[in-house]
């Protein structure tokens, strides 16, 4: 790939193509020309990129000539029909969708867990879903040290998630809360402001939701664990941009509070934010807009053996999904 190479940022309207082109920027990723792609019904939208306007043209199959890579966040059915014909024309993509991420043939990247696996691609690589990669943020390191056997877990995941319709949801209903209108939904089943809703994707025949399922099917395969078992709640909550998931995990070894935080004081991409006696632990409040992951509340379990609770909190827009996308373009860039 050529060193300052022509990107394209697929559906660059929605809440992560928008955080994308941000990325690119604020990171100095060395984009020789940008550019933006997205449905008919966006085009001659202009969006600015390092002080200049760049118009959005709609996503045809023939988008992608010249084009050397794509980020791609437009939801998995435009990723199956498009990504294989950009890939076809030499350009790679990194795809946000779940399209790909259990395809054998494709790398699902979180760049400090799995850096090396970028090499494997055949011309299509995936960004793993938000709350997995918010997790194995705070998980991999400690099972790296201790051998991670199962995990626990409840998220409590913002709206951005869902996408920017979802966040201007959030907004209408509080300020209808407030002025005393009556409460409209268009994006979910139920009322999302002042409420908290146990249902994240769509419910499976095991009882568990598609998402609750990709924290154990992706961390297999980005952890290289096929081994690894994790029971989920993953819970939608009235946050606008950061995930926090309440990990209680199990490991192969004895593991102190003590021996856990010095691993993770280590880790990359993640910051250890753990005084209670200050109140000092992380919040979605404060992790929005920032790359870096928190890990806090650090204790042993008490109902497991070997076992470690954790809360860990992170930039659903960033690194789960805009930042860890331009993370694999810059591996990409290193190769």
């Amino acid at each position: 790939m050529n060193q300052s190479p022509h990107v394209a940022v697929v559906g660059a309207t929605g809440a992560v193509g928008v955080e994308m082109i941000k990325t690119l920027e604020r990171r100095h990723f060395p984009v020789g020309k940008l550019t933006l792609l997205a449905s008919a019904r966006s085009v001659g939208k202009k969006l600015k990129f390092r002080g200049a306007e760049v118009t959005v043209q709609e996503l045809t199959p023939d988008s992608f000539a010249g084009i050397e890579l794509a980020l791609f966040s437009a939801g998995g059915g435009i990723a199956k029909q498009f990504a294989p014909l950009a890939a076809r024309t030499g350009c790679v993509v990194v795809d946000n969708s779940s399209a790909f991420r259990m395809d054998d043939a494709v790398p699902l990247v979180i760049p400090e867990i799995n850096a090396a696996d970028v090499k494997g691609h055949r011309g299509i690589l995936a960004n793993p879903n938000c709350t997995t990669a918010i997790t194995l943020m705070a998980l991999y390191p400690l099972h790296a040290a201790f051998g991670c056997r199962r995990i626990f877990a409840s998220s409590y995941q913002a709206v951005s998630g869902t996408g920017a319709k979802a966040i201007a949801e959030l907004e209408r209903q509080v300020d209808q809360i407030v002025k005393g209108q009556p409460v409209t939904r268009e994006v979910y089943p139920h009322q999302i402001a002042f409420n908290v809703l146990p249902h994240v994707d769509a419910f499976l025949p095991n009882g568990y939701t598609k998402e609750e399922m990709k924290m154990e099917n992706e961390g297999r395969k980005i952890m290289h664990h096929p081994a690894f078992r994790a029971s989920v709640t993953c819970v939608r909550v009235p946050v606008y941009r950061a995930h926090s998931v309440a990990v209680s995990a199990e490991f192969e070894q004895p593991v102190t509070v003590e021996a856990a935080r010095a691993v993770l004081q280590r880790a990359p991409g993640l910051d250890v934010v753990d005084d209670p006696a200050k109140f000092e632990y992380p919040l979605p409040l404060y992790q929005s807009d920032r790359y870096n992951c928190a890990v806090g509340r650090l204790r042993k379990d008490c109902a497991l053996d070997n076992g470690l609770c954790f809360w860990v909190s992170g930039d659903q827009l960033l690194k789960g999904a805009a930042l860890n996308a331009v993370q694999i373009a810059e591996e990409l860039l290193k190769n």
